[in-house]
């Protein structure tokens, strides 16, 4: 065990209090997931106040050993917003892999989402199949998003409608993914475009 003395104590009385805080976030977010209709699948840890929002006639699917943090002190790179998923129509799905890591993510469908195993998504990063202001007639039709394995979406990434993200690819911080890329590649820019295999 570590010596405890002026330099480690701060350190260790943090992770107390980080478990502490996660061990209740985790029962809040059991609870509020099972009251919104939400599958959550063992193992899963919270970090802050998640929100739950499922159209009634939706599916929102969590995989086993996703990590999700909403707390802005849970991450030290900082988190403007909580961890928010949410369908918004009628027949909307997500599905999402097992041991996924969120850091204040956004993830809203009106159609269908689905999100491989072992995804990490930075800080503020939103993805979302719609346009949103549906009742504008400068928006199109909602599309599907699917994002496969491995992928790593960097900090304030956006991920827009009709987009699939190949396995095993990087996403470098800040982009707007609005069109498909393949696996294995790293991208970059807004919008996103291909720079090099990974």
């Amino acid at each position: 065990m570590r010596h405890i003395d002026h330099d480690s104590l701060p350190h260790m009385v943090d992770c107390l209090g980080r478990m502490i805080g996660t061990g209740w976030y985790t029962l809040w977010a059991r609870l509020a997931a099972h009251w919104w209709g939400v599958r959550l699948g063992p193992g899963c840890s919270f970090i802050g106040k998640s929100r739950f929002h499922r159209h009634p006639k939706s599916t929102v699917a969590i995989g086993a050993g996703c990590v999700f943090r909403s707390s802005h002190v849970s991450n030290m790179i900082g988190i403007n917003h909580p961890c928010i998923i949410s369908t918004l129509k009628e027949g909307a799905r997500i599905e999402i892999g097992a041991n996924c890591g969120f850091s204040g993510t956004v993830i809203s469908s009106a159609v269908t989402i689905v999100i491989g195993d072992n995804v990490r998504c930075g800080a503020n990063t939103i993805i979302t199949d719609t346009d949103w202001h549906t009742d504008d007639p400068r928006t199109g039709p909602d599309a599907p998003v699917l994002i496969g394995k491995d992928v790593w979406l960097g900090i304030n990434v956006s991920v827009l409608k009709g987009v699939t993200i190949g396995e095993r690819t990087l996403v470098a911080a800040g982009s707007i993914v609005t069109k498909s890329l393949p696996a294995g590649v790293i991208a970059a820019g807004q919008p996103a475009k291909v720079l090099r295999d990974v």
